[in-house]
């Protein structure tokens, strides 16, 4: 059966490449934008399974919009892609309030909206698939990328308890954890705080290491695409999905460490219940 989808931030990167894959076997998608030239290239080959919709996420008003003009104009939702979002660079000294609060207002309450105005129409039809993108940064943490953090693993508790809420509805919830792959994530879109010197150190050697990943593990974004169609057809989809080599290759050790160090400090947990 042809899908009907909603995808963010769909004029390049992970977006794009979602929203063409879907549109290549048959599907048709509400491709929001910030710059409605962002998606010319899929209008004219799609034609009319696209509706381009110019949309900045943290704009509530607009969402709720964008979300009953796609509705209305292809007759339901299927599968909801919350991919807009950019990446926030500098050590927490650094980076200053305002840019927090920025980065919070894109990745974590764009998708609250675009997530609190699809509900009542997927809830209404019994069934919808809402997938968040987050990043292998959801579940681990790395030196300068603190704020960018802090809004993913906030948009990962959420989505837990959302999938939990919204099951009996028959909605489904997906969290997409992708590494390192060949998008703009840290180009172009991204922010950075103003550094401070004695943090070069530790940004240097971030460097470094990026600079000493062999090609084969950079993702190729063309790929992501038909790996969420495999996502989004299972009859169960997963909570979570990793997208890409590399965190197949860290988490696992990284989870491990924290389950030797709470069990290290078990005693201690014990001690502090009181009796």
């Amino acid at each position: 059966m042809t899908k009907i989808w909603f995808i963010t931030g769909a004029g390049r990167g992970f977006g794009k490449e979602f929203a063409r894959a879907a549109l290549g076997r048959g599907d048709k998608v509400t491709a929001t934008v910030r710059k409605l030239g962002d998606v010319d290239d899929l209008v004219e080959e799609f034609g009319e399974a696209v509706l381009p919709l110019q949309l900045d996420v943290t704009d509530r008003v607009g969402v709720f919009a964008a979300v009953e003009q796609a509705s209305t104009h292809f007759g339901r939702l299927d599968v909801v892609v919350n991919n807009a979002g950019y990446g926030l660079f500098g050590a927490i000294e650094e980076i200053t309030e305002q840019q927090l609060r920025d980065q919070l207002e894109v990745n974590l309450f764009g998708v609250l909206h675009v997530t609190q105005a699809v509900l009542p129409l997927l809830r209404k039809q019994g069934s919808g698939h809402i997938v968040q993108i987050s990043t292998v940064g959801g579940v681990a943490a790395f030196p300068n990328l603190g704020g960018y953090h802090a809004s993913k693993w906030a948009l990962e508790g959420m989505s837990e308890s959302l999938a939990q809420e919204v099951a009996p509805f028959g909605i489904k919830v997906t969290l997409v954890e992708p590494g390192g792959f060949a998008t703009d994530w840290s180009g172009s879109s991204a922010v950075r705080a103003e550094p401070q010197s004695q943090y070069d150190p530790i940004r240097q050697a971030m460097a470094e290491r990026g600079k000493q990943t062999p090609p084969e593990l950079i993702g190729d974004p063309a790929a992501a695409g038909p790996a969420l169609l495999d996502v989004v057809d299972a009859e169960q989809p997963p909570l979570r999905v990793f997208f890409g080599t590399v965190p197949t290759m860290i988490v696992p050790g990284l989870y491990q460490s924290r389950l030797d160090t709470w069990e290290q400090w078990k005693n201690v947990a014990i001690a502090a219940n009181g009796h």
